[in-house]
């Protein structure tokens, strides 16, 4: 077999025969132990003008990204394009988060109308509170209170209902625990402790069913309306609260914010109550207070990613910053409003009379609770200015290190000599 020296291809496959040495025999056979793809001995994406020409494109296109992006950088103020100090704070958060193609519901879009619709319901529930006034309950007006217990369980229908037949209108009938044992409260009556118990055992007495009253208590309105200023204490004293927590724990641009919210649900659902002639009693306040509770917590969450996206992502404008925040945190939010509505609704269709008007105030809370935290906690600190610069800490530059000199006085006698 002859072979032509001056064909390159045969002299590559035969390496052996044309003269050469041993060591490119070795280097040819140390090659060939590598898999063949495409039976050639080369690689299929290496050769391939395809993919070749994808990476091309991809890279332009990387090139191309990278100008847009440094010219949004260039063209937005509110971005910090050559602060070293905030990019190594960047990096310490976990790197820059980039947005990329991600949705972003622009909540802040409709943030007027929606402040405008917040400000005249807070507005329309004063003015009911001050015109109607609230329709308080036998905790604060004052009013009897008796532990009552029956051999066989009841219905706290059957209970009311005996109580009206003998003369004792609004009363407000509560499980303690059993369906035996009840809580028995009344507006205030003319008769002493004595004529009390002998007429409420001869009005609770049902057929086959006897009764025995263990106690019987009479509230005066003295104790009533100091019941009614501590309440309202506490709820303000919540508020305070609450306002040094969110100052202390991020800003106070966002505490004023969540402390405004948490007032709007309060006084919404207050005013519902004084609007409608719901009974306002310590069931309802224990309701209005849990809201500030639930509200607060739906709003550090929304506080949280506000901070996070502040600090990480780079290129958008504080307004984009929040709808950002809103729209990472809205599934969170539907998920937690479903669940605890589910409680709600089971304790005000099936929890009786003593938990009513407690899931009604959570139900009228929950709705307020959840348009306020999206809207008012977020919207006041947007107007008032909150941007990047009030969550990066600047790093203060480095001190000169002070020379400090020894001048040894044996030294400077032998310098002399």
């Amino acid at each position: 077999m002859t072979i032509d020296k001056n064909n390159p291809l045969e002299q590559q496959n035969n390496p052996d025969r044309d003269g050469s040495s041993g060591s490119n025999v070795e280097a040819s056979t140390h090659r060939r132990k590598k898999p063949r793809r495409d039976g050639k001995g080369s690689n299929t994406k290496a050769n391939n003008p395809t993919t070749a020409k994808s990476k091309k494109d991809k890279a332009l296109s990387g090139s191309k990204d990278a100008g847009k992006e440094s010219q949004a950088l260039s063209a937005n103020p509110d971005v910090e394009s050559g602060d070293a100090a905030d990019d190594a704070a960047a990096i310490a958060e976990g790197g820059i988060k980039a947005v990329g193609n991600q949705r972003i519901i622009p909540f802040m879009k409709i943030e007027k109308p929606m402040a405008l619709l917040s400000l005249l319901m807070v507005i329309g529930s004063i003015i009911a509170i001050a015109v109607n006034g609230l329709n308080l309950g036998l905790d604060f007006t004052g009013g009897v209170s008796a532990d009552v217990r029956y051999e066989q369980p009841v219905e706290q229908v059957e209970v009311v209902q005996a109580l009206a037949d003998n003369g004792f209108d609004d009363a407000v009938v509560q499980y303690l625990g059993t369906r035996e044992e009840l809580l028995v409260r009344l507006p205030p009556q003319s008769d002493n402790v004595d004529g009390l118990n002998s007429s409420l055992t001869k009005a609770l007495t049902l057929p086959n069913n006897n009764v025995e009253i263990s106690n019987v208590n009479i509230i005066g309105s003295q104790v009533g309306n100091e019941i009614y200023l501590n309440s309202v204490m506490s709820l303000v004293l919540a508020l305070v609260c609450m306002l040094g927590y969110v100052a202390l724990r991020f800003q106070f641009k966002l505490a004023l914010g969540a402390v405004l919210s948490l007032f709007h649900d309060a006084i919404v659902t207050i005013g519902v109550f004084a609007l409608f002639g719901f009974p306002f009693d310590l069931t309802v306040l224990a309701a209005v207070l849990a809201l500030v509770g639930y509200s607060i917590n739906d709003t550090i969450v929304v506080y949280d990613r506000i901070r996070e996206n502040f600090r990480r992502v780079r290129g958008i404008t504080p307004r984009q910053t929040i709808d950002l925040s809103l729209t990472e945190t809205l599934r969170r939010t539907i998920m937690t409003i479903s669940t605890v509505l589910l409680v709600v609704l089971a304790m005000l269709f099936l929890g009786g009379d003593g938990l009513y008007w407690f899931s009604v105030a959570l139900f009228i809370g929950l709705l307020a609770g959840t348009y306020s935290s999206t809207y008012i906690a977020s919207s006041i600190p947007l107007r008032m200015g909150l941007s990047r610069d009030d969550f990066i800490v600047k790093v203060k530059p480095e001190f000169e290190e002070e020379i400090v000199t020894f001048n040894d006085p044996k030294m400077f006698e032998q310098d002399n000599a």
